[in-house]
């Protein structure tokens, strides 16, 4: 199917409004002609191929909306295959720089073949046309209403995000909302607002009335409809809510719907993303005084996603799911693959699964995916362990998990508990929950987060286990995680084991593990923020996404470099960790390392009464 300018214009106009501009006579913008009307000038070199020398002037189309400061630049090619993708990525960037210099605005870039119906697109901060931007679940035009839809959210409202979130904790302290309704209560809150609840005006009742007819309708078509409701209609009908003054209960909606809603649109991998870090950045502040709670970080989360390949195709499973943030984020990677409705409804129907044993826990579980737009996931409430059969018959391969890693005797499998008798708390550290899921999955890839006890192999239970789990699967790869990674919250150190689930360790094909070193993942303790991403100099856009593709090319390329990573065969006699096997990178050592170590030398000697120290 062949596509002419027009056609394009049409597509990206469809809906009424013609957000189309030219100012040239045969429909094309000039660039030079625009920047002349306002004064306005550029650095040349930002718009001359580095390969060529050529200097760009004409887009072949542009739109802009003024009042959203978002514009679309568009460049047709007959086919983009016969064209030197360095020069055509070349041209679009130099269009891309006039653009922030004309406008400042929000950019979606689009390469689209006029012979064929394939289109390129490219959005993001501080946008470059490169592999990192691109977009590659984009198959055709959209209008450019849903382009705004997907790109608003940017990436660096995050601390915008994470300074409303400490102030809504604030304001519900002042209320007197109990900590241990917090979670649930915003969760509920941030539903019904997001699917029209209306509150203005209206007395405590008529509020939590109109939250369960939402929540109600929600659940329609809902398998597990009873138990998710007991679950989600249990913090509106606790006393602290139903006491709540009608003006409290409105400051806290209006303050929710005003700050917190906009980040919100379930079309939007972005909106998405933001939504999830308010969710998991929440729970970390109302259970701040739990050290057993071990929020993953979404960052992480979606890292661990890379590295097991989410896509539109996977069946994945969480099986210690509390509020849901792998869940949500194997939800967002798989719908991003997708390409059609149909393969979105089949992503939100049967691919993902989840089980959790608390039944608060299990509310926000249930209340985070419905707001990412999910009624129909198959999470369920109850112990993973009483639930063998449910997950074979699933069809799960892929499995993302953080087990509890201080579980007591009743949380643990009910066989071992037997024999662990006397014992306070799960001695393997969660590593006996990766071994009974895997041996119910038996293929595909599984990701857990476990303390560095683990990889030791600190105990004999834990040895155990290693043993057992090379016995039926591969260890495919340990990453060392920044050891703050969980803060605030559980102190715990981690790291994350994949495990090549069904193929015998002694058997697999490729005989070496891969050991990451990955404790820098560019994010800093911040007062009332918790941990946060730092910028790159001179530019709101993060270092998470290079430092992040760093890692995953590491991994998937089973490089060994000094100081980052190395591969080892190793047995499960031996240390799992990048520490004992990696060369150390002494290029990077400077004074203020052996300062540190002379103090950490040092404050060790004197915490342990050391004389003379």
């Amino acid at each position: 199917m062949s596509r002419t300018k027009n056609d394009v214009i049409n597509a990206i106009c469809r809906g009424g409004v013609d957000y189309y501009t030219s100012n040239i006579e045969n429909g094309e913008w000039s660039y030079p002609k625009a920047l002349r009307q306002v004064n306005k000038f550029i650095d040349q070199k930002k718009i001359r191929s580095t390969k060529s020398g050529r200097k760009y002037s004409y887009l072949d189309i542009r739109f802009e909306d003024k009042e959203r400061h978002i514009s679309v630049l568009v460049e047709l090619k007959n086919d983009t295959d016969k064209w030197d993708k360095t020069e055509i990525e070349a041209q679009l960037q130099a269009y891309v720089e006039y653009e922030k210099v004309l406008t400042g605005n929000k950019i979606i870039a689009i390469l689209a073949n006029t012979e064929d119906d394939r289109v390129q697109v490219w959005w993001g901060s501080d946008l470059k046309i490169d592999d990192a931007h691109k977009r590659t679940n984009q198959s055709e035009v959209l209008s450019f209403d849903e382009y705004a839809d997907l790109y608003l959210g940017r990436k660096n409202d995050k601390q915008e995000v994470l300074r409303s979130t400490y102030a809504l904790n604030e304001k519900l302290h002042g209320y007197g909302i109990p900590e241990k309704l917090r979670s649930q209560f915003v969760g509920t809150c941030l539903l019904c607002l997001k699917n029209n609840l209306p509150f203005e005006g209206l007395s405590t009742q008529a509020i939590i009335g109109g939250m369960k007819a939402v929540l109600e309708g929600l659940l329609v078509h809902d398998l597990n409809k009873a138990e998710k409701l007991v679950a989600l209609n249990s913090v509106l009908q606790n006393q602290k809510i139903a006491e709540l003054k009608e003006e409290h209960f409105a400051d806290i909606l209006r303050f929710i719907r005003d700050k917190i809603l906009p980040y919100i649109n379930e079309r939007s991998t972005m909106g998405q993303d933001l939504l999830n870090l308010f969710f998991t950045t929440f729970n970390k502040y109302v259970g701040k005084d739990d050290k057993n709670q071990a929020f993953t970080p979404d960052h992480i989360v979606h890292f661990m996603c890379k590295v097991v390949g989410v896509n539109r195709n996977s069946v994945v499973l969480d099986p210690c799911c509390g509020s849901g943030a792998f869940l949500v984020r194997a939800m967002t990677e798989a719908l991003d693959d997708c390409s059609t409705k149909k393969e979105k409804d089949q992503v939100k129907d049967l691919h993902i699964f989840g089980i959790e044993k608390y039944k608060d826990v299990f509310g926000l579980a249930s209340t985070n995916m419905l707001i990412h737009g999910d009624g129909k996931s198959n999470v369920r409430q109850g112990d993973c362990f009483a639930l063998g059969s449910w997950i074979e018959e699933n069809n799960i391969d892929t499995v993302l998990m953080n087990p509890p890693y201080n579980a007591t005797l009743r949380d643990c499998n009910p066989e071992l508990a037997k024999k662990w008798e006397g014992k306070k708390e799960d001695p393997t550290k969660g590593l006996h929950f990766v071994y009974y899921v895997a041996s119910k999955v038996k293929k595909g890839k599984l990701a857990c987060l476990l303390p560095l006890q683990c990889a030791i192999g600190s105990s004999k239970e834990i040895a155990l286990f290693k043993r057992k789990m090379l016995a039926e699967h591969t260890l495919d790869a340990v990453f060392t995680l920044p050891p703050d990674m969980f803060h605030p919250g559980a102190s715990a150190n981690a790291c994350c084991m994949v495990f090549n689930l069904g193929v015998r360790h002694d058997k697999a094909p490729i005989k070496e593990t891969f050991f990451g070193y990955y404790k820098e993942d560019g994010f800093i303790k911040r007062k009332n923020l918790g941990r946060i991403e730092r910028t790159k100099p001179n530019s709101e856009e993060g270092v998470w996404a290079d430092i992040e593709g760093e890692w995953l090319e590491l991994y998937n390329s089973r490089k060994t470099v000094p100081g980052k990573s190395v591969t080892r065969r190793v047995t499960s006699e031996d240390e799992w960790l990048c520490e004992a096997y990696m060369e150390t990178d002494y290029s990077t050592l400077t004074d203020a390392n052996f300062e540190k170590s002379i103090r950490d030398f040092l404050a060790y000697r004197i915490s342990n009464g050391a004389n003379n120290a």
